[in-house]
C-alpha cells in the first residue's frame, strides 16, 4: 500500500484493488493489504407456508441441486401415519409446493433424506413394520414419482441419520438397532430409480443413540455422532468411510461430557471443517457449538462457543455457501420462539451475530436446508401457533452480513478500477467529487451495502461530511 501525498498532507494512498471498484464506492481494507468495495445484504425472513396441515412430528427436508426446488418428506398424521413427501420452489424469498405424494403406504417414522448429486435423485430412508427403507424419488417441476422401497436392516431401529458421499456417490445410513442397541450404518447404491444396500456395519456395539450425522467433502470422511449409553451418556464422534458397499471407522472422541438428545451437524466448504451443535447438559440446556477438524479417520474439536445463552430445543444446521456462514434454527424456550443465528468459523473457532425470529410461537422439529440457487435457507417446523398445532410449516430466511467493520472502511474510490488493479483511494480529509443526491452540511454514514446514509448501521461508520450534492469530506 502506496501513500500520495505532500509533507505529512496525504489524501490518498494507492493499493491493489481485490474485485472490482466503481467510482465513489465507499471501500474497506482488507487483512492482506488489499482493499475492496464495501458489500452486505440485509436479513431476510420470508413468510410461513403450511405444507401439512395437520400435526407434524417426524419430518426432513434437503434442496434439489443447484435449482430453486427443494423436497420435504413427512409423517401424514391425516393420512395414516404415511410417508408422504411435496417439492417446495423458491422465488425470492417466497415458498410454494407442489402437491402431496405418498411414498410409503403403511405408518412411517424416522423419516430422513438427501440429494444424490451423481444421479440427480432424492433418497429417502425410513423406518416401517419394524424395518429400515429406502426408496429414490425424480424430481420434476413441481412434482416427485418413486422407484420402489428396498430393505437395508429386518430389524426394529431408531434414532436414523443420513448424508451423501460425493466422493463415492454413495448414500450412508445410520441408525440404533433395537435388538442389539449397536449403532449400525449400511451403504446405499442408487442407479436410475432404484436403491440396493451393502451389509450393516457397526459404528459402535455399545448402546447408542441420539445419531445424526454429515459428510466432510474435503477429506471424503463421514463424521457420526451419537451418545454412548454404556459410558455415561457421554457424546460422541467417530470417523468413517466408505469402502465399496461398507463402511470403515475409526475410533470414538468424546466432543461433551453428557447427554445430547438434540444435536446436529454439518460441514463449513470455505474452512473445510465440521461444526456441531447441541444443548449444554452441565449448564442449563444452552445452545452451543464446537468446531471439528477431521484428520485420518480421527476427529479433534476446539473450544465450546456459546450461540444462545437459554434453554434451547429441537435445533438443526446447515452451511450457507454465499455468506460462508453456519446457519443454526432453533427454538428458545426461555420465551417459545423459533430463532435463527449465522456463525463464522475461525481456526477451530466460531462466532455468532444477532438471532431472528422467524416464528413468534414455539417451533418444534426443525430441519433446514441451504438453496444455493436462491440463497436461501428453508427451515420446516411443527408450528405450535397453528391451528391445528404443529401444522407443518416453511419459511425462506438469509442471514445479513457485510465484510464493514468498526474499523476497515478507509474511503471511497477515485476512479473506477479492475480486480488486481492499483487502485487510488480518497482517504481521510479528502473531498471525494464523485457522489451524487448528498444535503451539504449533513453527516454521512456507510451502510452495510456500501451506499451512504444519514443514520448510523451496525457497525456505525462515519463515512464524512457533504459540501455539496456532489462532494463529501472523507471521514470529516
Amino acid at each position: 500500500m502506496r501513500i500520495i501525498g505532500n509533507a505529512g498532507k496525504a489524501r490518498e494512498v494507492q493499493a491493489v484493488a481485490s474485485g472490482v471498484l466503481s467510482t465513489g464506492d465507499t471501500v474497506i481494507v482488507n487483512a492482506d493489504g488489499t482493499v475492496s468495495v464495501v458489500t452486505g445484504v440485509d436479513t431476510v425472513v420470508g413468510s410461513e407456508v403450511v405444507f401439512s396441515s395437520a400435526q407434524t412430528d417426524t419430518m426432513s427436508i434437503h434442496s434439489v441441486g443447484s435449482t430453486n426446488k427443494f423436497v420435504v418428506a413427512y409423517k401424514d398424521s391425516a393420512n395414516s401415519s404415511y410417508g408422504t413427501a411435496r417439492v417446495g420452489t423458491l422465488s425470492g424469498s417466497t415458498v410454494s409446493f407442489g402437491t402431496a405424494v405418498v411414498f410409503s403406504s403403511v405408518a412411517t417414522s424416522w423419516i430422513e433424506s438427501v440429494y444424490h448429486s451423481n444421479q440427480d435423485k432424492s433418497v429417502f430412508v425410513f423406518n416401517s413394520s419394524s424395518s429400515g427403507r429406502g426408496i429414490v424419488g425424480t424430481v420434476s417441476g413441481t412434482s416427485i414419482t418413486f422407484g420402489g422401497t428396498n430393505t437395508f436392516s429386518s430389524v426394529s431401529m431408531g434414532y436414523l441419520a443420513l448424508t451423501y458421499d460425493s466422493e463415492n456417490a454413495k448414500v450412508v445410513v445410520v441408525y440404533t438397532n433395537n435388538n442389539s442397541d449397536d449403532g449400525d450404518s449400511n451403504v446405499g447404491t442408487v442407479s436410475g430409480t432404484s436403491i440396493s444396500w451393502g451389509s450393516s456395519e457397526s459404528f459402535t456395539t455399545a448402546l447408542s443413540s441420539h445419531n445424526f450425522i454429515t459428510f466432510d467433502s474435503s477429506n471424503n470422511k463421514v463424521v457420526v455422532f451419537y451418545r454412548d449409553r454404556d459410558d455415561s451418556n457421554n457424546s460422541k464422534a467417530i470417523v468413517g468411510f466408505v469402502s465399496g458397499t461398507s463402511m470403515i471407522f475409526g475410533s470414538p472422541v468424546t466432543y461433551q461430557s453428557a447427554s445430547v438428545e438434540q444435536g446436529a451437524a454439518t460441514f463449513d466448504s470455505s474452512n473445510n471443517k465440521v461444526v456441531v451443535v447441541y444443548e449444554d447438559q452441565n449448564n442449563g440446556n444452552i445452545g452451543v457449538s464446537k468446531v471439528g477438524t477431521v484428520s485420518g479417520t480421527t476427529i479433534s474439536f476446539g473450544s465450546q462457543v456459546t450461540f444462545f445463552n437459554g434453554n434451547t430445543y429441537m435445533r438443526d444446521v446447515t452451511f450457507d455457501t454465499d455468506s460462508d456462514q453456519v446457519i443454526i434454527a432453533y427454538n428458545d424456550f426461555e420465551v417459545n420462539k423459533g430463532q435463527f443465528i449465522a456463525g463464522t468459523v475461525s481456526g477451530t473457532s466460531i462466532s455468532y451475530g444477532t438471532a431472528t425470529v422467524f416464528n413468534p410461537s414455539r417451533s418444534d422439529v426443525i430441519n433446514v436446508t441451504y438453496n444455493s440457487s436462491a440463497n436461501k435457507t428453508v427451515i420446516i417446523y411443527g408450528d405450535y401457533g397453528a391451528t391445528p398445532a404443529e401444522s407443518g410449516t416453511a419459511i425462506a430466511t438469509a442471514p445479513g452480513y457485510t465484510n464493514l467493520t468498526s474499523e476497515n472502511y478507509i474511503g471511497t474510490a477515485s476512479n473506477g478500477y479492475a480486480t488486481g488493479q492499483a487502485a487510488t483511494i480518497n482517504i481521510k480529509g479528502a473531498v471525494d467529487e464523485n457522489q451524487s443526491g448528498l444535503t451539504a452540511g449533513q453527516s454521512y454514514y456507510v451502510q452495510t451495502d456500501g451506499t451512504l446514509g444519514t443514520t448510523p448501521a451496525d457497525p456505525s461508520v462515519f463515512a464524512g461530511t457533504a459540501v455539496a450534492a456532489t462532494k463529501l469530506i472523507v471521514k470529516g
